[in-house]
C-alpha cells in the first residue's frame, strides 16, 4: 500500500504525480502547476496531503490577497449557459 492508500471511490491504485490544479474560491480562479497529488490510476480521483492543501491556500492568499505577481496570466474564455 502506498502513502495515499487505495481510491475510496473505485478501490483503484493511487500513485503520486505532479498535476495542474485549478483552485477556485470566491470569484477567483488560480491555476497551479506541479502540485503533488495522489491520482487514482483507474478513475482519476485526486488526493492531497494536508501540507499540500495548506501550501495551496498560502499560494492563493499570496496572489489574491497580498497581490503577489503570478508566474504568468492565462486568458480563459467564459460563457453563460
Amino acid at each position: 500500500m502506498n502513502e495515499y492508500g487505495d481510491c475510496s471511490f473505485c478501490r483503484g491504485e493511487v500513485e503520486e504525480k505532479r498535476i495542474e490544479y485549478d483552485y477556485r474560491r470566491r470569484s477567483h480562479l488560480l491555476v497551479i502547476n506541479g502540485v503533488p497529488a495522489g491520482v487514482c490510476r483507474q478513475c482519476g480521483e485526486k488526493y492531497f496531503k494536508a501540507q499540500t492543501l495548506k501550501r495551496l491556500d498560502h499560494v492563493f492568499h499570496n496572489v489574491f490577497d497580498q497581490h503577489q505577481e503570478p508566474d504568468h496570466v492565462l486568458e480563459i474564455p467564459a460563457v453563460s449557459f
